[in-house]
């Protein structure tokens, strides 16, 4: 059976997978900086790129190279590369597909990182850039100019969870010979694939939901054709931002439960966002599963489901969000998500806090915000721990 045929749970388990000497049912960690060859003419082949042999672990690895087959079948896309984090992944593309003088468009409520960098970094080598509310595609058209080049969006954006229309997004960015780029991070291949709809490059941060387990950075992007990984694969190697053998088998151990991870968080955090948005003291919640998301619609048209990620305000703002915060038992405080365990944490001061006041107001990132990460635990029991920590707030 050809795997490209086979399921996406079957994807997860066999995907990537190659016959070493030994017969190995798992992928072996090949922890290794070097690798021998067979022959001085051998050596010479490997580099001219007419033999395919491993040569050294920044450039290629058979541990890391079965992942990247791995996720490259799991996103449609053409071929994969794997970085040592979410952000290695972040600089591979900025650095690799953007040129002086070049004008990028991408989510004003990104995640905060992928922002300051270019804001701070890029902008003094001559990069541009404009952050707008990419969930109004009218706003894309008004920020294009004549130098711009990329179309960046993070969808659901963190940590609003605002949805941008990816099909429009690429129609777009189409019509004026953009580069278009996701964030997929919040959803996994398993719940959306932006390849689909005509991106050319997708990310993850996989220290998220595709490793799932807490224990690991890394990071990983797809390309749509054989043009965008022939620039980006160099660049990554140039940079030095290459993932360990170590970390590849970790995440390739994570994947293989990603599905049953994320059906069981999704059905658990659609239980607490109904919770929470029926608690007296909560002022509003953001989840893409809930009727009142305002793009519930669009959500459930691109997205096979709402994910896990659910951010809140309660009543008494800031004050009342630290009260909680602090008074979870359960629940973890602190940052990334993604995991089998429930975390929570204060984006302003905390993932975000790098943004200007005044940009991260105007993306939605309110004070108040609280950014809540859903596990696989009993639903009853993290129900139950949001419920204590809130009568403690006054």
């Amino acid at each position: 059976m050809a795997k490209k045929n086979i399921g996406f749970d079957s994807k997860l388990i066999h995907a990537g997978m190659f016959d070493d000497q030994f017969g190995s049912a798992t992928v072996p960690i090949y922890q290794t900086s070097t690798f021998k060859f067979k022959s001085a003419d051998h050596g010479a082949a490997c580099f001219a790129g007419e033999d395919d042999g491993f040569i050294y672990t920044r450039l290629n690895n058979p541990t890391i190279d079965s992942l990247e087959k791995l996720l490259a079948e799991l996103e449609n896309g053409y071929r994969a590369i794997a970085t040592s984090s979410g952000m290695g992944a972040v600089n591979t593309i900025y650095s690799g597909l953007l040129n002086q003088g070049d004008h990028i468009i991408s989510t004003d409520a990104v995640y905060g990182p992928s922002r300051v960098v270019m804001e701070k970094h890029y902008s003094k080598f001559g990069v541009e850039s404009t952050y707008v509310d990419t969930t109004e595609p009218d706003n894309i058209r008004k920020a294009i100019r004549p130098n711009t080049k990329m179309l960046y969006v993070e969808t659901p954006a963190n940590p609003t969870m605002a949805i941008t229309d990816l099909e429009e997004a690429v129609k777009i960015a189409r019509e004026h010979n953009l580069i278009t780029v996701a964030d997929n991070t919040f959803c996994s291949p398993y719940l959306q694939r932006p390849i689909d709809f005509g991106f050319d490059v997708v990310f993850h941060s996989i220290t998220k939901f595709l490793n799932g387990h807490a224990d690991i950075v890394g990071g990983i992007i797809v390309s749509r054709d054989k043009s965008f990984d022939d620039i980006l694969r160099p660049m990554m190697i140039n940079l030095g931002c290459n993932m360990d053998p170590h970390q590849a088998y970790l995440v390739i151990r994570g994947l293989k439960t990603l599905s049953l991870r994320m059906d069981r968080s999704q059905e658990n955090a659609t239980k607490v966002a109904h919770f929470l948005e029926d608690h007296p003291k909560v002022e509003w919640v953001n989840y893409p599963g809930l009727n009142s998301h305002k793009q519930y619609e669009l959500a459930s048209k691109q997205m096979k489901g709402p994910g896990s990620m659910i951010s809140f305000e309660l009543k008494g703002g800031l004050p009342a969000g630290k009260a909680l915060m602090n008074n979870v038992r359960l629940s973890i405080l602190a940052v990334s998500l993604g995991g089998v365990e429930s975390l929570i944490q204060h984006p302003a001061s905390m993932t975000h806090s790098k943004m200007d006041r005044e940009a991260r107001e105007r993306s939605g990132i309110s004070d108040g915000l609280v950014r809540f990460s859903v596990g696989i635990e009993d639903a009853e029991d993290i129900i139950a721990d949001l419920s204590q920590a809130l009568e403690q707030v006054n």
